[in-house]
C-alpha cells in the first residue's frame, strides 16, 4: 500500500523548531528502529538504557526517510538525511501538538481499569467503516506512544481514537491536554496498579484526568460503577458540556435493556440516546455487551452513523491476547484455546471466568483456567487473588502459575483445582499434557507473567500431535 505524505522537512522543522538537512518528506514516524517501515521519520529517543542514536544510521540504512536527533551520530554519513532538535522526547511531543492543530478529525479518548484496550478497537473499527480513522495500535498508549499516534495522524482523517493508559498519579493529564479528545470514555474504575495508589478512589480521580483536554466535549462514563458521581461531577467541573452514563442502571443514557448471550456472542437490544437498537456483538461475554455500550455512546457524541455502528459489532473479532479464539486440532479431536494472556486485573479475571463458564465444552470436555499472576496490586495482593475464588466455581479446573497465584490454588475447592506451577513455564508443560480433546481452555494472567508462553504450548500441540486422552 502506498502511504500518503505525513511531513516535510520543512513541516517538521517547522514544528520541533529544529533544523533539517537534505529535502525528505515522511510517510511514518517511529520510535524503534527494528520495526520501523521505509519512509518513517526515525526518533532517537533516549532513556536510562538506551539511545536510540545508537540506532539512527542503521534507521537508516533500512530505509527510513530521516533520522530526528540532538546530534549527528558518528556512525552515521555527513550527507544523511536528519532533523536536529535540541531534545527529541520534546519534538516529538511538538509534532504530536501540530498534529492534533491541523486535523479535523473528531477525537475520542479512552481510559479505564478495564476494557479500554477493547473499547479503543472496538470504535475504531465501527468509525472506520464511515470515514477514514486513525487509532493507536498496539500498546502504544504511554507518555510516548500517544504522541506518537498523534504524530502519525494524516491530515484528512476523520476521527481518532487514542487510548490513554497510566501506572500513576499525573500521566493522562498530559496525554490528554495533547490529545485534546472530543470525546473522553472511562471503561471503568477497579482495582489495578494498586502498587502505586493509596485506594480505588485515588485511581479514579488519576483517570479522572482525561477530562483536562476536553474542551467542553462529551464525557463518557460506566453508570453502574460506584465512581460514577465523583466522576461525572469532575468531567463538568473540567468544562464537559455533556455527560453520557452506559449500563445497565436504569438511569443510564446508553442503556442495556436486555441481552441473551451465547457462546459465540451476543444478542443485545439497548436504548442509547434516545435510539433503541438491536444488535449482534460478536463477542461473547457480558463484559463485551458493557463495551459496546460505550462503543456506540461515542459514536453518537462524535456525529457519526449510530445505526451502522451497531450493526458493525456484529462482524468484530477479539484481537491476539485478548480473547482471541482458535480451534486446536491434535490426533484426530480439537479444544478450544482462548488467549487472554495479554493483561489482567481482579476486575478483567473475574469478567474472563464468568465469560469461561458460560462455554460449550465438546463431548466430554471441561471449561479450563490457566491463570498467572496479577501484578502492580500492592499490599491487597494476597487477597485479591484469593477472591477469584467464588468467580471460579463455574468451572471444571483452574490451573495456577505463580507466587500470588498460589493464594487463589489454596482458596479453590479440591474438585476445580488443578495444579499449581511456579511460573507460566513450569504450568504450560502441565496444561499441555492434561488437555483433551472437548476442552474449551482460557489462559490470562498480566503481561509479566508471561502466560503467552502457556498460549504457545498449547498451540504447539497443532504441530505437535499427541494421543488424545478422553477421559479422567
Amino acid at each position: 500500500m502506498i502511504r500518503k505524505a505525513l511531513w516535510t522537512a520543512e513541516e517538521a522543522a517547522d514544528a520541533t523548531d529544529g533544523q533539517a538537512s537534505g529535502d525528505w518528506t515522511a510517510t511514518g514516524v517511529s520510535i524503534d528502529s527494528r520495526t520501523a517501515d521505509a519512509g518513517d521519520l526515525f526518533v532517537a529517543l533516549a532513556g536510562p538504557n538506551f539511545d536510540g542514536h545508537d540506532y539512527a544510521a542503521a534507521a537508516l540504512a533500512a530505509g527510513c526517510a530521516a533520522a530526528m536527533v540532538t546530534h549527528r551520530p558518528a556512525d552515521m554519513p555527513r550527507e544523511a538525511p536528519i532533523l536536529e532538535v535540541a531534545d527529541t522526547a520534546e519534538a516529538l511531543y511538538a509534532l504530536a501538538r501540530v498534529a492534533r492543530k491541523r486535523t479535523k478529525a473528531r477525537i475520542a479518548g479512552v481510559t479505564g481499569s478495564v476494557g479500554k484496550t477493547g473499547v479503543k478497537d472496538a470504535l475504531a473499527a465501527v468509525l472506520s467503516e464511515q470515514g477514514a480513522t486513525h487509532a493507536t495500535t498496539g500498546n502504544l498508549n504511554n507518555q510516548w506512544g500517544v504522541p506518537l499516534t498523534l504524530a502519525r495522524m494524516p491530515i484528512d482523517a476523520a476521527y481518532g481514537v487514542i487510548e490513554m493508559g497510566m501506572n500513576r498519579p499525573g500521566e493522562i493529564r498530559a496525554l490528554s491536554r495533547l490529545a485534546l479528545p472530543d470525546a473522553a470514555i472511562i471503561t471503568t474504575v477497579a482495582p489495578a496498579h494498586l502498587e502505586f495508589f493509596d485506594s480505588v478512589a485515588g485511581i479514579a480521580e488519576a483517570k479522572a484526568e482525561i477530562f483536562e483536554g476536553l474542551r467542553g466535549g462529551v464525557a463518557i462514563l460506566n453508570r453502574d460503577n460506584p465512581f460514577f458521581a465523583m466522576l461525572s461531577v469532575a468531567a463538568s467541573s473540567a468544562g464537559a458540556k455533556k455527560v453520557i452514563g452506559f449500563g445497565a442502571h436504569p438511569e443510564a443514557k446508553a442503556r442495556l435493556l436486555d441481552m441473551v448471550a451465547g457462546p459465540d456472542g451476543s444478542r443485545v437490544r439497548a436504548v442509547v440516546c434516545g435510539t433503541e437498537l438491536r444488535y449482534q456483538v460478536a463477542i461473547p461475554g457480558r463484559h463485551w455487551v458493557m463495551n459496546s455500550l460505550a462503543v456506540l455512546a461515542a459514536v453518537d457524541a462524535m456525529g457519526a452513523d449510530l445505526k451502522a455502528a451497531a450493526e458493525t459489532l456484529g462482524t468484530l473479532s477479539a484481537p491476539s491476547g485478548r480473547g482471541a479464539r482458535r480451534r486446536i486440532c491434535f490426533d484426530g479431536g480439537s479444544f478450544e484455546l482462548i488467549d487472554d494472556s495479554y493483561n489482567a486485573s481482579p476486575a478483567s479475571v473475574r469478567a474472563a471466568l464468568e465469560t469461561l463458564a458460560t462455554a460449550e465444552p465438546g463431548n466430554g470436555g471441561r471449561r479450563i483456567a490457566v491463570l498467572g499472576d496479577m501484578l502492580e496490586l500492592g499490599e491487597r495482593a494476597a487477597e485479591l487473588h484469593a477472591g477469584l475464588a467464588a468467580a471460579a466455581l463455574g468451572l471444571d479446573r483452574v490451573y495456577t502459575a505463580g507466587p500470588q497465584m498460589a493464594r487463589l490454588h489454596e482458596a479453590l475447592p479440591e474438585d476445580v483445582r488443578g495444579a499449581h506451577g511456579t511460573d507460566s513455564a513450569a504450568i504450560a508443560a502441565v496444561v499441555a499434557t492434561e488437555v483433551r480433546s472437548g476442552d474449551v481452555v482460557m489462559v490470562k494472567g498480566s503481561l509479566g507473567s508471561r502466560m503467552r508462553l502457556v498460549v504457545e504450548a498449547l498451540a504447539q500441540l497443532e504441530a505437535e500431535p499427541r494421543r488424545v486422552v478422553n477421559g479422567e
